[in-house]
C-alpha cells in the first residue's frame, strides 16, 4: 500500500486507454453473468431430476402415447414401489405466446412421487383430489398472471383440443412453491380424467400416457429394473425405452445441442478475448515508462518490487472491470428475473458461478500482467536508459 499512489499514478497516464480496457472488461463479465444463467436454466432440471425416479416412454418417440395398461404390469416389477403416469397437454393462457409446461395426470399418484417438488397446503390438495375440473398452478405461473386459489382459467389446447373448439376451462384448487433451489414452479398440472372424458373415443388417445414415472428402492439397481420393464413390452407394438429421470431430462436438454457446453465455450472466447486486450494494455504501459523503471531501479526498487507494482495495476484493473461486471449482472439478474417471461422455467445467477467469476477476474488479473511484470523486473538499468 506504501507505493499504491505511484500506481494509481500510472493508471491515469493513460486515460481513456484504461477507462476502454475496464470497460471490456466490465462488458465480458456481464456477459459472463448471463451465459451462466441461461446455462443454469438449461441445467437445472438435469440437476434436479430423481436417481431413484425412472421413465417409461415409447421406444421411437415420447409423442407416442403408451397403452394404460402397462402400468400394472410395471407395478410388478421388483422394486417398483410407487408409479405415476403424465400426458403433455401443449396449452396457453389467453396468447399463443403464453406457454408453460401443461400435464394432465393422475393428482394423488403424481404428488407422492414428486412430494418433495410440489408443496402444496392439505387443504389445497384435498381440494385438487376432488374436482375433476381442477388445477394446480405454480407460484411464478400464478403471480404472473394475478391468479388465485378458486378462479376459474381458461386454457387454450394445442395437442388436446376441445370438440367444440372452445378453450379448457379450470378452476384453480391450489397454487404450489417449492423450497429446492430452482424449483420449476411454473408448471399446471390437472386431472387426466378431465381429459380423459372430454375428448372423443374415435381419437385414439383414451387411457394412453405419454410417460410413467415410477419409485425404486435403491437407486443402484436403476439399470437392471430399466431391463426388466422393457423386456416386459419387447416385441409389442407398443415396445419402451426405460431410464433414470435424471438421464432422460439430460437427453431432452441435448435435443437442441449441450448447452452448458455451448456457454463455457463461449465464456473462455470471451475471456481468452480479453485477456489479450488487457496483456497489450500492460505491455503498453510497461514500454511507455522503461526510463521510469530504470530510474526506480536506480533508487533502490528491487526487481521483486517492481514485478508486483505492476501486477497490483494489472490486478486493479481487472477487479474494476470484473467485480462491477459481476455484481450489476448479478444485481440486474435477480431483479429483472426471467427475460424470455416464462419460456425459461428458473433464470438466476447461481452463487458457485459468482465465485467462480471471482476467480477469473483475479486470474486475469494475474495472467494479463505476469509478462510486463517479470519483463520490468528484469529490466536492466543501462539498457532501460539506452533505449531512451
Amino acid at each position: 500500500m506504501r507505493y499504491f499512489p505511484i500506481v494509481w499514478r500510472n493508471l491515469l497516464r493513460r486515460k481513456f486507454r484504461t477507462i476502454f480496457t475496464i470497460g471490456a472488461i466490465f462488458f465480458a463479465f456481464m456477459l459472463y453473468g448471463v451465459l451462466m444463467a441461461i446455462r443454469m436454466a438449461f441445467s437445472m432440471g438435469v440437476d434436479m431430476a430423481g436417481q431413484g425416479r425412472l421413465m417409461t416412454i415409447d421406444k421411437v418417440s415420447i409423442i407416442n402415447p403408451l397403452p394404460a395398461s402397462y402400468e400394472a404390469q410395471i407395478k410388478t416389477v421388483p422394486g417398483v414401489t410407487d408409479t405415476t403416469h403424465a400426458n403433455w397437454f401443449g396449452g396457453y393462457y389467453q396468447d399463443v405466446r403464453n406457454q408453460f409446461a401443461t400435464f394432465a395426470v393422475e393428482p394423488e399418484s403424481w404428488l407422492r412421487v414428486y412430494r418433495k417438488e410440489y408443496e402444496l397446503p392439505d387443504d389445497q390438495k384435498k381440494a385438487f383430489f376432488a374436482d375433476r375440473t381442477g388445477a394446480v398452478v405454480g407460484a411464478d405461473t400464478a403471480k404472473k398472471y394475478g391468479w388465485k386459489v378458486g378462479q376459474k382459467i381458461p386454457i387454450n389446447g394445442t395437442i388436446y383440443r376441445r370438440p367444440d373448439g372452445g378453450p379448457w376451462e379450470f378452476t384453480i384448487d391450489g397454487i404450489y412453491d417449492s423450497k429446492q433451489k430452482g424449483a420449476d414452479k411454473t408448471q399446471l398440472l390437472f386431472n387426466y380424467l378431465y381429459l380423459r372424458e372430454t375428448i372423443p373415443e374415435r381419437s385414439g388417445f383414451r387411457d394412453r400416457y405419454n410417460w410413467y414415472v415410477f419409485i425404486i428402492d435403491n437407486p443402484d439397481r436403476a439399470p437392471e429394473i430399466a431391463a426388466k420393464v422393457d423386456a416386459l413390452f419387447a416385441n409389442s407394438p407398443n415396445e419402451t425405452k426405460t431410464n433414470t429421470e435424471k438421464a432422460f431430462v439430460s437427453d431432452w436438454a441435448k435435443q437442441v445441442g449441450d448447452i452448458g457446453k455451448i456457454m463455457i465455450g463461449i465464456v473462455a472466447m470471451a475471456m481468452f478475448t480479453i485477456l489479450l486486450v488487457a496483456g497489450n494494455t500492460m505491455a503498453q504501459a510497461i514500454r511507455e515508462r522503461t526510463s521510469e523503471l530504470a530510474v526506480l531501479k536506480t533508487l533502490g526498487f528491487s526487481d521483486g518490487r517492481i514485478l508486483w507494482m505492476v501486477l497490483v495495476e494489472s490486478l486493479l484493473i481487472a477487479v474494476v472491470g470484473g467485480g462491477i461486471g459481476l455484481v450489476l449482472s448479478y444485481a440486474g439478474i435477480t431483479a429483472m428475473g426471467d427475460p424470455t417471461h416464462g419460456m425459461l422455467p428458473v433464470f438466476y445467477f447461481p452463487i458457485p458461478s459468482l465465485v467462480a467469476g471471482t476467480a477469473l477476474v483475479l486470474a486475469l488479473g494475474v495472467a494479463s500482467g505476469m509478462l510486463p511484470a517479470w519483463q520490468a523486473s528484469r529490466l536492466r538499468i543501462v539498457d532501460a536508459l539506452r533505449r531512451n
